[in-house]
């Protein structure tokens, strides 16, 4: 029997589980890839030809750490609210959502707009393009290979998965997003919503709701 230090017992080590009882996670102490090194490579080389700072970088980085569905969420509250922003919204949504703030790059941004006829649901088929100027990081599920391959095959099948079962008198159009184009949904405004401020609507709006697989939050 093990003994420590003054004659105690000494306990057997759990290497499964940390000492408050939660999974020991892997160190991320690997050597770096090849796009990791080419990365640190050119951002080190741009900061020396004084094409960019350090503060510059850092403050992109956390811009981008920054985004989150609430920026989607209030791009679709002021639609709800805003009958020319709407129109404005599905016929260059690049042009509105850049108005207000959230530019999307070179990248052409799409809006549709579900109705009681209509269900829109996007998917990348390629990889996993997605507007994360509006909605921050894609979920694991949407880059997953089996998201990706049943959506374009059987839509209603994988909306009813996500607890989402559509009358069947509405059209299912699945949109598949690519390198230089991305979708964003305009989910039904609920009922019995007239007269809140965008600010409310917007805390219906679900990240879920603007990709497809879900619908806004009723009151």
């Amino acid at each position: 029997m093990p003994i420590g230090s003054k004659g105690c017992q000494t306990m057997p080590h759990d290497h499964t589980h940390s000492p408050s009882g939660h999974p020991y996670r892997k160190d991320d102490d690997v050597p770096l890839n090849y796009w990791q090194t080419l990365e640190i490579a050119v951002r080190e080389l741009l900061i020396e030809k004084g094409v960019t700072t350090a503060t510059e970088i850092a403050a992109q980085i956390d811009a981008m750490d920054a985004r989150s569905p609430a920026n989607g969420a209030a791009v679709v509250a002021r639609a709800w609210s805003d009958p020319a922003f709407y129109d404005q919204l599905l016929a260059d949504a690049t042009t509105a959502t850049r108005d207000m703030g959230f530019d999307i790059g070179p990248m052409k941004l799409i809006a549709v707009a579900n109705t009681p006829q209509l269900h829109n649901i996007v998917v990348c088929t390629l990889c996993s393009c997605y507007p994360r100027n509006l909605l921050g990081l894609p979920p694991d599920w949407y880059k997953s290979r089996a998201y990706r391959a049943r959506t374009v095959k059987e839509p209603r099948k994988v909306l009813a998965e996500f607890g989402v079962t559509l009358p069947a008198g509405t059209q299912v159009r699945v949109h598949d997003s690519t390198a230089d184009m991305r979708y964003i949904v305009i989910p039904q405004r609920p009922a019995q919503t007239d007269g809140m401020s965008q600010q409310t609507l917007a805390q219906l709006v679900t990240r879920d709701s603007m990709i497809g697989t879900g619908l806004a939050k009723t009151v």
